[in-house]
Parts: C-alpha cells; sequence; structure tokens
C-alpha cells in the first residue's frame, strides 16, 4: 500500500497486510459532548474497516490523548472534525480532510474513505489553521471564517482589557484626586502612577492583540506580525494626523486585512529556493509595510478629516437644545468606546470646559459608564445566553464602568458588534440626554461614579439617575437583541438541516479554554478500554454509586412513566429530589427547559442528556431512566429517547471532575453494546453494573 502523503505505509510486519494509520482531532464550540462522541465513533468505524486510528479531543478540560510528532510523521492521513479553529501547521505535507463535528458522529465510515484521496495539507506559509482550511473537505456544518477570526482575537484580548481597566481602576482610586485641569490625577513619581502605567501599557496592547490574533486566524503566524502592526498604526492617530485613533473597530479593520491580504500573497508562485523563507521574512515584511503603508494614506487621511469636521458640527449645536446635544454626544461616546469617535465627544466637552461650560462634559461623564455598566448588568440578568468567561469578564466590565472606563465594554462589543453597539448607543443617548435635561455640569475632564464621588459633579442625583437609566436600557436592549439573534441563528440552522449543537453546556466554558494541558492515554482502534484512562480514579464511593457518587440507586428508575419531554424532565427532576439535594424542584424543571429552549439535548442513538446549572440543588447530582417506547427530543436522527440521563450542578460548581464524567458519558454512550446493556438490564442493580463500566 502507498501512503497518500507520499511516505511508506505503517502497520503490521513484512509477511502481513500493512493498514492505513489515520489520526484525528475532534473539538466543538464547549468542548464535552459532540467532542467525545465524534472521537468514539470514529474509533469504532476504523476498528470495523480495519484502520489504526488515534483521535485526539480537545474539550473542555484540554487536550487529551495528543498527537506526537512521531504521530504526525507516520500518519497516512488526517481528519479534523471540529467547529472551531484547529492549527493544521503540524500536519503539512499530509491528506487532511476537514469537516464539521457532526459529520464526525453521522458518518465517520465516510470520513475515513475521504482522507484516502484528500488534498494534502502544504502549510507552506507556517500552517494554516481549519478557518482557512473550511474547503478541504466536504461535509459538515462549520461557522464561517470570519466569525472563527473574530472570536479569536476577542479571546486573547480579554484578559489584557480586563488587566489593564483593573490596574487603571485601582490606581485612580486610591491614588486619585480631582484637578480642575487635569481630570483625575495620580501624583508623578508615586507607587499608584507606576500601578496606573502597567495598566496603561495592558489597554495600549489591547487592540493589537485583537488586530493580530484575527489576523493570525485567518493567514496564521506570517499574518501575526502585520495584523499587529496594523492594529497599533490604528490605534495611533499621530501617525495619520488625527487626534484619536481608529480604536477596535480600526483593529478589526486591520486584522482581517492582514489576514486576507497573507492568503494572497501565500497564493503568489515564488522560485522553490524563496519559499522556505516566505512565511519568516517575505511575508510578514511585504504585508506589514503594505498594510501600514495603506492604512496611514489611504485609509487614515479620511478618518482624520471626518473626525475634524464632525468637530466643528459640535461645536456649531452648543446653542441648541441641550437634550438633544446630550443624546448625540451619548450617542458618539457609546459608539466605539475609546475609538475616534468615542474620542471626538470626548476632546470637544473636555476642551469647553476651560471655557466655562461644564455642562457638555457633564453629558459625556453621564454616558461614558454606561456601556461596561451595561454589559456587566446583562450577563448578570440573562446568564444562559453568555458563556462563564462572558460572564466573569461581565465583573470585570462592572468594575471598570464604575471609575470610567468605557473599553470594559469592547470585548461584548467586537464578539456581538451588531446586538452589542446600538444597545450601548441607545443607553448612552438616554444618559446623555437625561444629564443634559438635567444641567448636570462636571469639572474634570472623566466620567463614571467615581468623579461624582470625588466632588466633581453637580447635580450628583441626576447624574446617578442619568447612569442607572442609561445602564439599564443598554442591559435590557442588549439582551433583548443577542436573544433575538440567537433565535434566529437556531432557526437558520434548522432550515439547514443542522439543529443547534446540544451540547452539555454545564461549565460555561469560554473561548480561549482549549488546548490546555494535556494527558490521558492513546485513543486507538485496538485500545477501547484506554481511551477512558483519564478519568479520575474512583475510590470511596460505595458499590450502589457510580459516576464519582454522582447517580446512585436512588436516582435510577428502570421505567420512566412520561411520553413527552415536558414531563419526563419533570419525572426526571422527581428523582433527582429524592437524594435531598434538591432544593427548588420547580427551578430545576424550569432551568431544564430553558435550556432545551437553547437547542434540544436529544443526542441521537436513542439518548437524551437534559440538564441544567442552577443553585436549585446544592451538590452534582445524576439520574437516569428508561422508556420502553421512547420520548421524542427532537434528536438531530429523529430517533426516540430511550436512554434519559439527567444532570444538575450548582452555579457555584467548579473543578474538572464532573466535566471529565460528562466526557466519559458521551464517549461511553457511542458504544452500541453498552447501550444494549443498559436496555437489557433487568433492574436497578443490574443498571448500575453496567454503569460501572464508565471509569
Amino acid at each position: 500500500m502507498t501512503s497518500p502523503a507520499g511516505l511508506p505505509p505503517t502497520g503490521g510486519g513484512s509477511g502481513e497486510q500493512q493498514r492505513l494509520k489515520l489520526l484525528a482531532v475532534t473539538a466543538c464550540p464547549t468542548g464535552i459532548a459532540h467532542t467525545y462522541m465524534a472521537a468514539e465513533k470514529l474509533a469504532q468505524a476504523a476498528e470495523q474497516l480495519g484502520v489504526d486510528i488515534k483521535v485526539e479531543t480537545q474539550g473542555s478540560i484540554g487536550a487529551e490523548n495528543v498527537l506526537t510528532d512521531n504521530d504526525v510523521r507516520t500518519a497516512d492521513g488526517i481528519i479534523i472534525a471540529a467547529d472551531k479553529d484547529v492549527d493544521l501547521s503540524r500536519f503539512a505535507g499530509k491528506r487532511v480532510v476537514t469537516v464539521g463535528v457532526a459529520e464526525g458522529i453521522h458518518h465517520p465510515e465516510r470520513l475515513i474513505e475521504q482522507v484516502r484521496t484528500a488534498p494534502v495539507h502544504g502549510g507552506g506559509g507556517g500552517g494554516t489553521s481549519t478557518s482557512s482550511s473550511a474547503g478541504s473537505g466536504a461535509g459538515g456544518k462549520e461557522r464561517s471564517v470570519g466569525y472563527k477570526a473574530l472570536m479569536n482575537g476577542v479571546s486573547y484580548m480579554i484578559p489584557f482589557v480586563v488587566v489593564g481597566g483593573l490596574l487603571i481602576a485601582i490606581s485612580l482610586s486610591l491614588g486619585g484626586h480631582t484637578d480642575p485641569s487635569g481630570g483625575l490625577v495620580i501624583p508623578k513619581d508615586s507607587f499608584w502612577m507606576d500601578v496606573n502605567n502597567i495598566g496603561v501599557i495592558g489597554f495600549q496592547l489591547m487592540v493589537p492583540i485583537l488586530s493580530g490574533y484575527i489576523a493570525y486566524a485567518i493567514g496564521d503566524r506570517p499574518a501575526l506580525v502585520p495584523g499587529m502592526v496594523g492594529g497599533w498604526i490604528a490605534n495611533t492617530g499621530s501617525l495619520y494626523d488625527s487626534e484619536a485613533g481608529a480604536g477596535f473597530i480600526g483593529a478589526i479593520v486591520t486584522g482581517f486585512l492582514a489576514g486576507y491580504l497573507v492568503l494572497w500573497i501565500k497564493k503568489v508562485e515564488v522560485p522553490k529556493f524563496v519559499r522556505p523563507i516566505m512565511p519568516i521574512i517575505v511575508i510578514p515584511i511585504v504585508a506589514t509595510t503594505a498594510l501600514g503603508l495603506f492604512f496611514i494614506y489611504v485609509i487614515g487621511k479620511p478618518i482624520s478629516w471626518v473626525f475634524e469636521h464632525l468637530t466643528d458640527w459640535l461645536g456649531g449645536m452648543t446653542g441648541t437644545s441641550a437634550v438633544l446635544l446630550g443624546a448625540i454626544l451619548g450617542l458618539m461616546i457609546a459608539f466605539d468606546m475609546g475609538g475616534p469617535v468615542n474620542k471626538t465627544a470626548f476632546l470637544f466637552g473636555a476642551g469647553l470646559i476651560a471655557t466655562g461650560n461644564q455642562e457638555v462634559m457633564g453629558m459625556c461623564a453621564a454616558a461614558i459608564p454606561v456601556m461596561p455598566l451595561g454589559q456587566g448588568l446583562a450577563t448578570l440578568i440573562r446568564k444562559r445566553l453568555y458563556t462563564e468567561q462572558e460572564r466573569e469578564t461581565g465583573l470585570a466590565s462592572l468594575f471598570m464602568g464604575l471609575f470610567g472606563i468605557s473599553e470594559g465594554a469592547i470585548p461584548f462589543a467586537a464578539a456581538r458588534p451588531a446586538q452589542v453597539i446600538p444597545a450601548n448607543m441607545l443607553g448612552g443617548a438616554v444618559a446623555g440626554a437625561l444629564a443634559g435635561l438635567a444641567g448636570v455640569e462636571d469639572a474634570v475632564p472623566h466620567g463614571g461614579p467615581i468623579v461624582a464621588v470625588l466632588g466633581a459633579v453637580s447635580g450628583v442625583p441626576m447624574f446617578f439617575v442619568a447612569v442607572v437609566i442609561g445602564t439599564v436600557v443598554t442591559a435590557l436592549t442588549t439582551v433583548a437583541l443577542v436573544d433575538v439573534s440567537e433565535r434566529k441563528r437556531r432557526g437558520r440552522s434548522m432550515v439547514d438541516g443542522l439543529a443547534p449543537q446540544p451540547e452539555l453546556a454545564l461549565a460555561g466554558v469560554g473561548v480561549g479554554t482549549d488546548g490546555l494541558g494535556a494527558g490521558g492515554g492513546t485513543a486507538t482502534a485496538h485500545a477501547p478500554a484506554q481511551r477512558t484512562s483519564s478519568a479520575p480514579a474512583s475510590t470511596g464511593v460505595s458499590e450502589d454509586e457510580v459516576l464519582s457518587g454522582y447517580l446512585t440507586a436512588q436516582t435510577v428508575k428502570v421505567r420512566l412513566d412520561s411520553g413527552d419531554k415536558e414531563a419526563a424532565i419533570r419525572e426526571m427532576v422527581g428523582l433527582l429530589a429524592a437524594t435531598g439535594k434538591v432544593t427548588d424542584v420547580e427551578e430545576l424543571v424550569a432551568a431544564a427547559l430553558r435550556r432545551e429552549e437553547q437547542g434540544t439535548t436529544g443526542l441521537g442513538e436513542e439518548i437524551a442528556i437534559p440538564h441544567a446549572k442552577t443553585d436549585a440543588v446544592t451538590a452534582p447530582v445524576v439520574g437516569f431512566a428508561r422508556s420502553a417506547e421512547g420520548v421524542e427530543w427532537g434528536s438531530l436522527d429523529g430517533t426516540k429517547a430511550k436512554l434519559v440521563f439527567m444532570i444538575s450542578v450548582p452555579e457555584a460548581a467548579a473543578g474538572d471532575e464532573h466535566l471529565r464524567i460528562l466526557a466519559l458519558l458521551s464517549r461511553k454512550l457511542m458504544d452500541t453494546g453498552f447501550r444494549e446493556r443498559l436496555m437489557t438490564a433487568p433492574d436497578e442493580a443490574a443498571v448500575l453494573d453496567v454503569l460501572r463500566e464508565i471509569r
């Protein structure tokens, strides 16, 4: 047999038929159920077809069964079944097929056949990610290249926003004081000035990081430098004669420009002797120079001209209605949070302080904290719409809002611009208009509740009324728009024939958690027992307890009486309540039904795993029941659910153990023999015996 990648085939000895050796990577957005289901299905299909396979899972608990350099060197082909970015640079010179994770679950045999004739991944430009290689395979619903690239940039930007913003806020609150000529001032050469400077560096890096990692997700390593340099140029208005840089919106533009520019350069045919230095010298230099000059001379000049005239236009409005002026300034402040539109309004208000007109700055000061406060509040109002990482960013955003740091809302605006920016602008306009109506004045060029606390604001009660109302408007509008967007997206998915992936979103895992840590055994078609070796050892658990004691004889029912989904969930909740760990039955039912609204938890193969993360339970608890007739659960494959697991954990649940159990459960349920044993077990004790196989 000839290796598809042009390498000698691997496998048996000289006298036996050599076996095809494949590698695979599976990954889904939340990294729990479908990641492991796809891995198990691929392993089963490979075993049936007489193919060796090793599967790396990039789940919420990190990368497991990591593919080594030796694995890649001896492999005949690679299958990528993922709905997120997977770095393909290590697979240069190998046949690679790239599809969505659902294809790995539903058509593993087809993928194994496809990889035999898949195109060879070149990797000449330093490798590409799945974003830039979406066309290398057939089938599978994938997120768009633009979406993946934007999320990649946002995930790397968030730590810089949080660290920079919190350090600035702490230094201002503990070391700052008001000064009519300089706003909130920290004494030079003081300890708090050093803390402030560190925070400022974090903020300065925020925009280039966003741009750089958007570019990286599109064009891989050669695009990182032009993306970051382009983002720095976009944020440095002095390079193109503008008082304010283009901010995070400019960074998004430069990120995409850099990424696609690099992809275009990679397609240029060059002499063979030049190819080795293309990704490390030629492409970064050419792309960085071209993008930088393009921004300075082509994009930057119009930006400068527009905002100079915008300032003049605002200057002509000072005699108009204070309410109208406040609304316009609020819209501008909220539009790009530290970008050129925001800076134009801010500098206009700050410049009028010296003339004795402090009302304009009062309008700006009321609008400045609305965006971070509103986005932070939104994550508290509707937690289910946000990942755990987004909720943590929301808490930091709330803190930054108190200190007038509008950039705290940028991660939300960058991730969902169509929903967040309009909501921010509406809340900012309301806050600015109310401050203008009440004649609020601000004597220093800064905003947020901190300036009122330090005595720089007149009309303090109305100032806080304006801030609070603007914040609530932003939060409620954001929640409404995000909810509508999610419903539309789910509707489109159903029309396309792919319902939203019924992930076990218990951990609230956010962007950027994948690939952290490694472990576990080698998942091959000939060692199924090793595929679950990464589970924690079960110690101190009595014989009637499985899954680390989360599932016991109390929470097993051989016959589920209910005939529809809602009734089945209620029956399962009643089963969990027998443990004494459920404090509010109705809330647990409601939480599970809310999860079903996001997308069915019917996984196919006659399996459903309804679940909820709620404080209606005091500790993790798992139940299992069988339905002889099956319950209609909206599963992707159209099967009724006959094996139903109900999982619930408290909001504050932490650690990796329950994630590992979920992963093991999802993987084990793909074993046909295991499911058959569960279905035929005569009583609760026999069911527990079968479930003890999950270890």
